[in-house]
């Protein structure tokens, strides 16, 4: 599964840096899926290919936030998900909406980081 902040987060700012995804972005801050990641471009669920440095809509105006799809929580970096360990006010949490097995994670972090 991947990790959300919710809306108890008070911006602090001390989940970004931890992210070895890039995954985690400033509330109203695009984002792009090369950011932290080798990939150069991504193929959609529609089929539809986009450039890895296009801006793509933030996923909160308001608070910080967590890219679903570029989230792996940090397996194969850490132990646990270092934003959650950062975090003053535990507010980066299981996202019930997104479950993923170990081996997807691990899958995912492959196709970030062109790891073959």
């Amino acid at each position: 599964m991947a990790i959300i902040i919710t809306d108890e987060c008070i911006n602090c700012g001390a989940c970004e840096p931890e992210c070895p995804n890039t995954a985690i972005y400033e509330g109203g801050i695009e984002w792009t899926w090369g950011q932290g990641t080798k990939l150069t471009q991504v193929e959609l669920e529609d089929g539809t290919v986009i450039p890895g440095a296009e801006k793509q809509a933030p996923v909160s105006d308001e608070f910080y936030y967590i890219v679903p799809h570029k989230c792996t929580e940090c397996t194969g970096f850490h132990e646990e998900p270092q934003c959650a360990a950062v975090c003053p006010v535990d507010c980066c949490v299981d996202d019930p909406d997104v479950r993923e097995t170990t081996e997807e994670l691990l899958a995912k972090k492959m196709w970030l980081h062109d790891e073959a």
